[in-house]
């Protein structure tokens, strides 16, 4: 059986995804795939994934964060890789499975902890660590569902 590839001849599953990032049958309507690859700004990668935390998508908040972790500098890749894991524990979060939420919340917590006392870009890590302490303390009850985090602070 061949491979599905993408238009630069990469290894890529062509089978569509539902908002969860979970594949269906081929010839299914799922939703459309964030693009990757993409550079964007600080500012653009926090304004898209908020957007897509926002709908209820975390799969596609964790691509567009895990992009900007790729192309990040040395001093703020932790804090994108992060913010990825955070978007993939609620991923895990949303799809029943706890024990993928728990894992990827706590190692998503454990990167931005640095990043506690100087946050880059505006990025309300204080807050996010603290939301995501409340979440893993009360995470049975949150399974199947798509809590929203903000990623910056309020102005």
């Amino acid at each position: 059986m061949e491979r599905d590839r993408d238009q630069a001849g990469q290894a890529r599953n062509a089978r569509p995804r539902d908002g969860l990032g979970r594949p269906l049958p081929y010839g299914s309507a799922g939703v459309a795939r964030q693009p990757e690859g993409i550079r964007r700004t600080p500012r653009e990668s926090l304004r898209e994934a908020q957007h897509l935390l926002d709908t209820g998508m975390p799969f596609h908040a964790h691509e567009v964060l895990e992009d900007a972790w790729k192309t990040a500098g040395e001093s703020d890749r932790e804090l994108w890789r992060g913010l990825a894991q955070l978007a993939v524990g609620l991923t895990h979060l949303a799809r029943g499975n706890a024990v993928g939420a728990e894992s990827l919340l706590r190692r998503g917590s454990g990167n931005l902890e640095p990043y506690r006392q100087a946050p880059p870009h505006g990025v309300d890590v204080g807050g996010l660590l603290d939301w995501t302490a409340a979440l893993l303390g009360e995470l049975p009850a949150h399974l199947g569902t798509v809590p929203r985090p903000r990623l910056r602070a309020l102005s």
